[in-house]
C-alpha cells in the first residue's frame, strides 16, 4: 500500500522549504508544527544527515470535518509533509490523506480525505510546475 504523495524538485533545500509554504498555504493549509530531523538528531545523537524537515500541515475546516466524523482521528492530524535532500534534488512527500480511511474503514471520513488529497495534489502539482 502507497502511503505516500512525492514530487521531485530541481532546487536547493531553503527555495524548496519556502516553496512548500506557500503552495501548502494557497490550499488553506498553515503549519502548526515543524521538526528538523536534521538538526534534532545532530543535537541529541551526534548524528549528521542530509537535509530532512517535517512541517505539520492542518486545514482547519477539513480537520474540524475529520472530527466530527471520528474525535480519534486527531491521531492522524496534521497532515505530514517532508522536506527532504535526495541527491542534489528534493523530495517532497505528504502523507496520502486516503490513508485515515484505510485505517480507520469510516466511509464517513472519505469526502474529508478526497478533499484533502485535492488540496495537497494542487499544491504538489503547482511546486513541479515548471
Amino acid at each position: 500500500m502507497s502511503y505516500d504523495r512525492t514530487v521531485r524538485l530541481a532546487t536547493d533545500f531553503d527555495t524548496a522549504v519556502t516553496a512548500v509554504r506557500e503552495a501548502l498555504a494557497d490550499q488553506g493549509f498553515g503549519i502548526l508544527t515543524e521538526i528538523d530531523v536534521a538538526a534534532t538528531l545532530k543535537a541529541k545523537l551526534g548524528h549528521d544527515m542530509e537535509d530532512y524537515l517535517i512541517l505539520g500541515a492542518c486545514n482547519p475546516p477539513l480537520a474540524h470535518r475529520a472530527l466530527e466524523a471520528d474525535r480519534s482521528i486527531g491521531l492522524l492530524l496534521p497532515c505530514n509533509v517532508v522536506v527532504r535532500r535526495d541527491g542534489d534534488q528534493m523530495l517532497v512527500q505528504a502523507l496520502d490523506p486516503g490513508t485515515m480511511v484505510t485505517l480507520t474503514g469510516l466511509d464517513t471520513l472519505k469526502p474529508v480525505a478526497d478533499e484533502a488529497t485535492a488540496r495537497l495534489d494542487a499544491a504538489l502539482n503547482a511546486l513541479a510546475a515548471p
